[in-house]
Parts: structure tokens; C-alpha cells; sequence
């Protein structure tokens, strides 16, 4: 998929919620860490799905491992398309829905009131592994609001297990959304507007969350069960992330970089 509007992804109201990613972890290092193999489609054996930064607005593809085949991991498009909408219209229904997020995230409260996650969040959940991910944080430079982004990843650089939905339009494109749930105490501090963070599956409940006997009480317990604070660190980055043209696709971006404006206490 292109990117939609330059503009918009050069906001900082692009960067919301859970809108960027880095995943730098080849396919095969994913399947031997989750135990499962890949099913490429119509993708190359010598294509990596690899990102310093994978902008969602620019809906990359990503690897997901889905309910129904559990055991595999597919390339899937970032974007939840509901299941009564084209695939082959998806370009006009991101741009039509950007304001709202184009199906990048969505709300794990309202998985099931929904039309547009109920029919996925019983029997079409899926992980995203990630090597990170990155998140906005507000600060004020001479009295007005500006943007720092914030690097997140696991203390021990393990794949973080990020809780999705996916969704299979009418001509059969599948696409996926990222779950978001209230802030935990260091997401409040470093996503200090919105209040929200990801949904991160512990190791433990990987098998779980792909089962296909959950209940709605059940899911919703591995999404309040997910991954503790103590367990990630975060600092803040350059701000080159949100450049035009890609510049913070680039390995180090995750460099830390200090901001004199920035007093917060971070893992």
C-alpha cells in the first residue's frame, strides 16, 4: 500500500497511539523463537519483512501469527479492513477513515460492541511480533506542546508480542489492527495525552490468546494479564522520526537523545 497523505503522516497527530513499529528480526530467527513457520504467499523466500520504522499510516506488511493457523506466520497488511468492505477499495477506505486511525488500532474495551472487531475477536486473533515500538510524548518548549518520540522494547530485546485482530474482506485481502487498552503507569508518563498503550501478551499466554475455545470473559483476562511495566524500557529518540520521506527508517534511530524539556523518571 502507498503512503496516504504526506501531511498527515508528518503530524504529530499521526502518532497518537500505536503507530509505529521496528521490527528488524528476520523470518527465520521469528520462527525459531515461536516455534512456527512461515507461509509467504505471493512474497519471495529472499523478502524480509524488516523496519527500522514501519510507519502504520503508510499501511506496511507485516508478519502475524493468526488463530486460524496457529502454527505459521503470514504477511498481512496493517489496516484492519472489515469484512464487509473491498479489499480492492482499500486505498479510498484508508483515506476515508484516517481521521479515526484506518483501522491501525483498535480499542480492546469495544472488541466486542464493535461491528467491525466482533466477528474477529473470537475467532480471528493474531500476535504481531515486534522488536519494539514507538509512542509519543508531550513536552512544552516556550510555553506550547511538542512532540518526543519515545523508543519502547523489551529489557531482555526478546520479540514483544503485540495482541491484534485480523479481518478478511469480501474478496479475501486480510488486514490487522493492533489492540490498545488504558495506559499503564509508565505509559501515562510517556504517553501523556491519549492515555493508551498496546496490548502485550506475557510469553506464557501466547498459546492462550490463539485459542480457539476462549470465552469473551477469557480474552478479555489475557489483555488485563498482559506484559508489566518493569518487564519493557523506554527513552526518547530523535526526533528525525517524524521527517518526511522516510529519514527515520534508519538503524539508529533508536539512539537514546536527551531533551532538556523532558523530566519524567522512565525505565
Amino acid at each position: 500500500m502507498g503512503i496516504l497523505k504526506n501531511e498527515y503522516l508528518d503530524s504529530p497527530k499521526a502518532y497518537s497511539m500505536c503507530y509505529g513499529t521496528r521490527v528488524v528480526k528476520k523470518a527465520k530467527e521469528l520462527e525459531n523463537h515461536y516455534k512456527i513457520t512461515a507461509i509467504r504467499g505471493g512474497l519471495a523466500a529472499n523478502v524480509e519483512l524488516t523496519y527500522n520504522y514501519a510507519n502504520g499510516f503508510a499501511h506496511p506488511t507485516l508478519w502475524i501469527i493468526p488463530q486460524e493457523k496457529k502454527r505459521n506466520m503470514i504477511p498481512v497488511h496493517w489496516g484492519l479492513i472489515p469484512p464487509y468492505e473491498l479489499g480492492a477499495n482499500a486505498k479510498a477506505y484508508y483515506a476515508k477513515t484516517i481521521k479515526y486511525g484506518s483501522g491501525l488500532n483498535a480499542r480492546s474495551e469495544k472488541l466486542f460492541d464493535s461491528n467491525n472487531y466482533k466477528s474477529s475477536a473470537l475467532t480471528r486473533r493474531c500476535i504481531v511480533p515486534v522488536d519494539g515500538f514507538y509512542e509519543p510524548h508531550t513536552a512544552q518548549k516556550n510555553g506550547k506542546d511538542f512532540k518526543v518520540p519515545f523508543y519502547f522494547q523489551r529489557k531482555n530485546e526478546t520479540p514483544i508480542n503485540l495482541a491484534g485482530i485480523y479481518a478478511v474482506t469480501k474478496d479475501k485481502m486480510v488486514t490487522f489492527s493492533i489492540l490498545t487498552k488504558e495506559a499503564t503507569p509508565l505509559f501515562a508518563k510517556i504517553h501523556n495525552k491519549k492515555f493508551r498503550r498496546p496490548v502485550i501478551l506475557q510469553d506464557d499466554d501466547i498459546d492462550v490468546w490463539l485459542d480457539d475455545t476462549l470465552t469473551e470473559s477469557d480474552v478479555q483476562n489475557v489483555m488485563d494479564d498482559d506484559l508489566p511495566d518493569e518487564l519493557l524500557q523506554t527513552y526518547p529518540i530523535s526526533k528525525d522520526l517524524y521527517k518526511r520521506n522516510g529519514a527515520g527508517d534508519r538503524p539508529d534511530i533508536i539512539r537514546r537523545v536527551d531533551y532538556k524539556e523532558v523530566e519524567i523518571a522512565y525505565w
